[in-house]
């Protein structure tokens, strides 16, 4: 029995202009009214995370930063992991090294985030993960699409969910996980069930269980519908 869905937010939940979309929202409602838990997974700030979770209804459980903090429920004590000092300075040594290139970084959200460091997805990943490598900093460079993240070792969505089927006191084989992009393959390969959204990329598609037919939001109401048919039939 699956007793809980961790769930990816941006391209998974929404489509390519990020909008939400209503059906999906419908079915973690009918999910939650079920008794089941719903994780919104994101690489967004808490701040952004708990305002999604209030507008759709779930209880708050989340796991934001790319796994950097998470929660059980809105009372729940926030956990915060790994060193963001670390990410910071980084992020410090490619704006450096990008300036003198003529490019510069915009940080997203700074004052808003516990854990990691996001900025916009002008640059080459790969080419800044060679730079902070020569640096001889341990600190990981993640795009998922929508922006790019800098995270401190061992930070995942997949850890973070781990951690939170502890506190819920269910095996992380009782959960079903959905998402699009490469920072979801943790959490989908750590699931009993990892799915991907058709719209996901090609390795997130090859760490899945299952690859839904349709992609966003529907890719997401297809999958809960195929594992929660009960819920689902009525």
């Amino acid at each position: 029995m699956l007793r809980a869905v961790a769930t990816d937010v941006d391209g998974t939940l929404t489509d390519r202009r990020r909008r939400i979309n209503t059906a999906a929202v419908e079915a973690i409602r009918t999910l939650v009214d079920a008794g089941i838990t719903v994780m919104l997974a994101s690489g967004n700030t808490v701040c952004f995370m708990d305002s999604i979770s209030k507008m759709i209804g779930t209880d708050g459980t989340i796991i934001g930063e790319n796994g950097g903090v998470y929660r059980r429920g809105f009372s729940g004590p926030l956990q915060v992991v790994g060193d963001r000092q670390v990410c910071l300075e980084a992020f410090e040594i490619l704006r450096d090294y990008f300036a003198r290139k003529g490019v510069e970084l915009e940080q997203y959200s700074a004052e808003y985030r516990f854990a990691d460091v996001a900025f916009a997805r002008n640059i080459d990943p790969a080419e800044a993960q060679a730079v902070i490598q020569v640096q001889g900093l341990d600190v990981r460079v993640l795009d998922t699409g929508f922006a790019i993240h800098l995270q401190p070792p061992g930070v995942s969505k997949g850890a973070a969910m781990r951690e939170l089927a502890v506190e819920m006191g269910i095996p992380t084989s009782e959960i079903l996980a959905i998402g699009d992009s490469e920072n979801d393959i943790e959490m989908i390969e750590a699931a009993g069930v990892g799915v991907a959204v058709a719209n996901a990329t090609p390795a997130t598609r090859m760490a899945a269980d299952v690859v839904t037919s349709r992609p966003h939001g529907d890719g997401f109401v297809e999958a809960v519908k195929m594992h929660y048919s009960d819920l689902f039939s009525r």
